[in-house]
Formats: structure tokens, sequence, C-alpha cells
């Protein structure tokens, strides 16, 4: 934005610095013509006339100065609105690669939150309604996860191993019963790996 700012105001500035050397050139030409036409017969204005021609000449040039630098400013400026132009087009790209893969992410969790749901509400029908409640609870309470595989003795939701004691217990209590974790209360989950 800055750049094309710039480059819009040097466009302004040399459309002004163009006419004023038009402006000159014309009134020099003017001048000239005065001179050569013999219209003008006084010495006296005669004088004034060529000094005034040479003072235009001079200003003439003083603008051509000032219209080649702001050209040279435009030019550069130009440049620059390429190069960012360029430069924000590849981060559009990029910008729209990645919201096409979120998109598609997006999508894609959608479609396997769907299908968990509907798996969760398969299980959850066979599950006892007070084992149901206990888990929703303790899922709440502990980030997402309420149950936690017991795996070669070490709960797997807070990481931690069990004491001998709470081993000990826990081979004792029937396969059905309920069992939670000492340290995180998640229930755990016996499995073949549980190291029991």
């Amino acid at each position: 934005m800055a750049a094309t700012t710039e480059e819009s105001d040097c466009a302004r500035e040399q459309t002004k610095a163009e006419q004023d050397v038009d402006q000159v050139r014309q009134r020099a030409t003017r001048d000239q013509q005065r001179l050569d036409s013999g219209a003008v017969s006084s010495s006296k204005d005669l004088e004034n006339l060529q000094r005034e021609i040479v003072s235009l000449a001079k200003r003439q040039g003083d603008l051509e100065d000032i219209v080649l630098e702001v050209m040279e400013r435009r030019e550069s400026a130009q440049e620059r609105v390429a190069e960012l132009t360029e430069r924000v087009g590849a981060f559009q790209g990029k910008i729209d690669d990645a919201t096409a893969r979120r998109e598609a992410a997006y999508e894609s969790l959608a479609g396997e939150v769907g299908t968990a749901t509907k798996e969760r509400e398969v299980i959850a029908g066979s599950v006892p309604d007070d084992l149901l409640k206990l888990y929703d609870k303790l899922r709440q309470q502990q980030g997402g996860v309420g149950a936690a595989r017991l795996f070669q003795r070490r709960c797997e939701g807070c990481r931690l191993e069990l004491n001998i004691t709470e081993v000990n217990e826990v081979k004792a209590a029937p396969r059905d019963a309920v069992l939670r974790c000492e340290n995180c209360r998640r229930i755990l989950v016996r499995t073949s790996e549980s190291g029991l």
C-alpha cells in the first residue's frame, strides 16, 4: 500500500513537473517568435526579451532536471510495487493452499467425529447408566479422558505405576468390578497386558 501510494505520488509529481516544463517551453517559444517577427522595436524591450528568453531556457533546464529526478524515483517505486505485488501473490498462494488443507482436515475430522459419535452411542447403550455417568463425570474433570488402560502395572492416564498393595487389590477384584486409579481417579481398564 505504501509503495503504491509512493508510486502514484511520483506520477502526480511527474505530471506537474512536465506541465511546468511545457509552460516554460511555450512561453519561450512565444517570446522567440516575438523576437524573430520584429514586432518589438525598442532596444530596451529587445534586451528585456532576450534576457527573458535566456532566463526561461535556464528555468526549462532546471525543470527538466526535476522531471528526470522524479522519473527515476517513480521507476524505482514501480519496481518496488512490482516486487511487492509478486511477493503478495506468492504469500496469497501459500495462504490459499494452507486454507484448502485446513478445510480438508476439518472435513476429515468432522467425518471421524461423526463415526466416533455413532460408535460411542452403540457402546454406551451396552454400559450401565451409573458407570456411564461416572465415566462422563471423570472425563469432564480429567480433560476428556475418563478411563485409562492399565499397562504393565502403570496407569496410562497419570503415567504412574501402581504400588504393590494396589496391584494386589486389582488382582483380587472380580473381572467385572469397576476399579479406579488411586492417583488420578480415572477408571482403570484391565487388559492382558496389565501385568497382573
